[in-house]
């Protein structure tokens, strides 16, 4: 009796393997493709961190945005934080707007991230991360877009810290295009 009992749990072992590996593929096969240049950025709205109303991409058309998503426990972020305020700081006269998007943090760790760093841009909260992995479909943090004055996208994302020396003179290069779009 053992041997029909065994040979029943193996093939419901393969059978279970069958079926994880058929979810799988259909997840990998599924997944919402990130954005593409030149395309409109996938619109949000999401509440602002200090709980003062929201912010919609919508209502930031007509200005050049910079698109940041990050979280407090993330190294890169935490380089990246005062460049992106620096950019803030000089370029907001000229109608840009540097937008940080908090994904998957709790507010208070958000909260303590800002502080710790000085940012005074404006910042939305992203608490479950669908925005991030959901229309924009990132593949980590920090991840930083750029969009031009009609929302659309320009240059392929910053995939790390815009303050890297890798990333600084791409970042750099797509904000004065967009500027200029």
């Amino acid at each position: 009796m053992v041997g029909p009992l065994k040979l029943g749990a193996q093939a419901l072992a393969v059978a279970a393997v069958g079926v994880l590996a058929s979810m799988l593929v259909w997840h990998l096969t599924h997944q919402t493709p990130p954005p593409k240049v030149g395309a409109h950025a996938p619109a949000f709205s999401l509440p602002r961190l200090d709980g003062n109303g929201s912010v919609s991409l919508a209502s930031l058309r007509g200005k050049t945005v910079v698109l940041n998503f990050f979280a407090s426990w993330c190294g890169p972020c935490k380089s990246e934080a005062p460049k992106l305020e620096s950019f803030w700081r000089r370029y907001r006269s000229d109608g840009v707007v540097v937008l940080g998007v908090d994904s998957g943090d709790t507010r208070s760790s958000a909260r303590s991230f800002l502080s710790a760093h000085g940012v005074t841009y404006p910042i939305v909260f992203d608490p479950g991360e669908k925005l991030a992995y959901g229309p924009y479909a990132l593949p980590g943090l920090p991840v930083t877009y750029v969009l031009n004055h009609q929302g659309r996208i320009v240059g392929t994302p910053v995939l790390g810290a815009v303050s890297d020396e890798a990333y600084e003179g791409q970042f750099t290069r797509e904000l004065k295009a967009a500027m200029k779009a």
